[in-house]
C-alpha cells in the first residue's frame, strides 16, 4: 500500500474552512454593496477556483488506478496468509458492501424526507459553471457492453471510469498470480506512483484556502446567502448516513464478537477519542490494539485484524462516499435510476480498497470523484463540500476505529469456534 509517512505539507480543516467562510462573507458583502460589479469581479476571480480545481481533478484517474491496483494486491496476499487474515478480509468485503447498499436506498430515502432547500439548490447550482455538464447513464445493453473496454488509455481519457475500474481490478489479479519477483516489481511501481500522487494531493491542497475561497466568493457573489443552508443540510445528511454504519459497529462486536455490551462500549472508547482529535485511523492503531485487548480478543488476532483493518478497511467510505455522490446528483438534478445507484455501490465498495488511512481533507475528491464520475454526477461541488469535511470525517473516523475492534473482535470468536471444532475432531 502507498505510504501514508511521506513528507508532505501540512493541511489544516480549520484553515479552509475559514477561507470557505471568508469567501462566502467577501462574496455576500459584494453582492449587496456593489450588485453591478459582480460580473467584472467575478469574472477575475473564478479562474483561480477553476485552476485549482482542475489541479485536484488531473491526479484522480492515475491515484485511482495506483491505489486500487496495490490494494488489490495487498488483499490477495493477505488472504492467502492464513485462516485469519481470510476471514478479515471477508468482514470486510461484508461491511463495506453492505454499507454501500444501506447507502444507496437510505441516502435517496433522506432526501425525500429532508428536501434540499430549493431555492438555495437552485442557485448555487447556477453559480456552478459546469452545472449543465451533466454525464448520461447509457441504455443497459450499452451499459454491459461498455463495461469491459477496448482501450483502457482511452477510458482513463474520457473519464469512463468503471470500465477502468474494471481493467485495473482484472490487471491487478493477474499481478496477483505473477512470480514473486515480477510481483513485487510491478506492485512496489504502482505503491511509487501512488505515493507520488499523494504528493502532488499534497501540494495542490496546501493551496486549498485560496482555491476554496475563490469559488466560495463567485458561488455567494452570485447567490447571496443563499447557499450556506446547503452546506448545513449537507452536513446533516452524510453524517448521518455515517452514524448508521458507526451505530453497526456495536451489534457487530456484541453479537459477533460474542462480548457483553458494556465491555465493548468501554473497549471502542480510547480508540474513539483517539480518532476524534487526529481523524486517522492509523493513529488509533495503538489505542483500538488496547481496546482488543480488553475485550480478551488474542494477540494472534488482533496483530493480524487491526493493522489489516487499517489498510483496508474504512468501514464507513462506501456508504459515506456514495452518500456524497447522491447528495450531489440531488443537487444538480442528475436523475438516479436503479442502475445508476448499482453502479454508485459497485464502485464505492471497489474503490474503497485503495484508499488511504489519512484525514478526509486529503482523500475526499480523489476517494469520491471516480464513484461520481461512474454515476454521470458533476464532480465540481466536491471542490466547495471539502471544505466543511470536517465532521462528516471526523465521523467517518469514529465509525471506522469501531468497525476495527468489532472486526478484532468478531474474527476473534470465529478463530475461537474453529479452534474448538479442530480440538474436538483430534478427540
Amino acid at each position: 500500500m502507498p505510504s501514508t509517512t511521506l513528507p508532505m505539507p501540512r493541511i489544516s480543516p480549520l484553515a479552509i474552512f475559514i477561507a470557505l467562510i471568508g469567501g462566502l462573507g467577501a462574496g455576500v458583502a459584494l453582492a449587496g454593496i456593489a450588485p453591478e460589479r459582480v460580473d467584472a469581479i467575478t469574472a477575475f476571480v473564478d479562474p483561480v477556483g477553476a485552476l485549482w480545481l482542475r489541479a485536484l481533478q488531473m491526479t484522480i484517474i492515475p491515484l485511482v488506478v495506483a491505489l486500487l491496483i496495490t490494494g488489490i494486491v495487498t488483499s490477495v496476499a493477505a488472504a492467502r496468509a492464513g485462516k485469519i487474515a481470510g476471514w478479515s478480509i471477508g468482514f470486510f468485503f461484508a461491511v463495506l458492501w453492505g454499507g454501500a447498499i444501506m447507502s444507496a436506498f437510505m441516502t435517496p430515502l433522506l432526501l425525500e424526507m429532508f428536501p434540499i432547500p430549493a431555492a438555495a439548490a437552485e442557485t448555487l447550482v447556477g453559480s456552478l459553471a459546469s452545472a449543465g455538464e451533466i454525464g448520461e447513464v447509457p441504455a443497459f445493453s450499452e451499459f454491459v457492453k461498455a463495461m469491459i473496454p477496448t482501450n483502457p488509455v482511452a477510458a482513463a481519457a474520457n473519464d469512463a471510469i468503471l470500465p477502468l475500474i474494471i481493467f485495473t481490478a482484472i490487471f491487478a489479479l493477474a499481478i496477483t498470480r505473477l512470480e514473486a519477483g515480477p510481483r513485487d516489481l510491478l506492485s512496489n511501481f504502482f505503491s511509487a506512483i501512488g505515493d507520488a500522487m499523494l504528493v502532488v494531493i499534497g501540494w495542490v491542497l496546501a493551496l486549498a484556502p485560496i482555491g476554496v475561497a475563490a469559488l466560495a466568493f463567485v458561488v455567494a457573489a452570485r447567490t447571496g446567502v443563499g447557499a450556506i443552508g446547503v452546506f448545513l443540510h449537507y452536513i446533516l445528511i452524510v453524517s448521518l448516513i455515517g452514524v448508521i454504519v458507526w451505530a453497526a459497529a456495536y451489534p457487530l462486536g456484541i453479537i459477533g464478537g460474542r462480548r457483553k455490551p458494556m465491555m465493548f462500549v468501554r473497549a471502542v472508547l480510547p480508540s474513539q477519542a483517539v480518532a476524534i482529535s487526529t481523524q486517522s485511523s492509523l493513529a488509533s492503531l495503538p489505542a483500538m490494539l488496547r481496546g482488543a485487548k480488553m475485550l480478551g480478543v488474542r494477540e494472534t488476532t488482533a496483530d493480524v485484524t487491526l493493522p489489516l483493518a487499517v489498510a483496508l478497511f474504512r468501514s464507513t467510505g462506501p456508504a459515506m462516499n456514495l452518500a456524497v455522490a447522491i447528495y450531489v446528483a440531488y443537487l444538480t438534478g442528475v436523475e438516479l435510476t436503479p442502475m445508476t445507484l448499482a453502479i454508485g455501490v459497485a464502485v464505492a465498495a471497489t474503490t474503497t480498497l485503495g484508499a488511504v488511512s489519512l484525514p478526509g481533507s486529503i482523500s475526499f475528491i480523489s476517494s469520491i470523484a471516480p464513484i461520481a464520475l461512474a454515476m454521470g454526477v458533476p464532480i465540481e461541488p466536491l471542490a466547495l463540500l471539502v471544505a466543511v469535511e470536517t465532521l462528516p470525517d471526523i465521523i467517518r473516523t469514529l465509525g471506522n476505529v469501531s468497525n476495527d475492534v468489532a472486526a478484532a473482535a468478531t474474527v476473534d470468536a470465529r478463530a475461537g469456534k474453529d479452534a474448538g471444532k479442530d480440538d474436538a475432531e483430534a478427540e
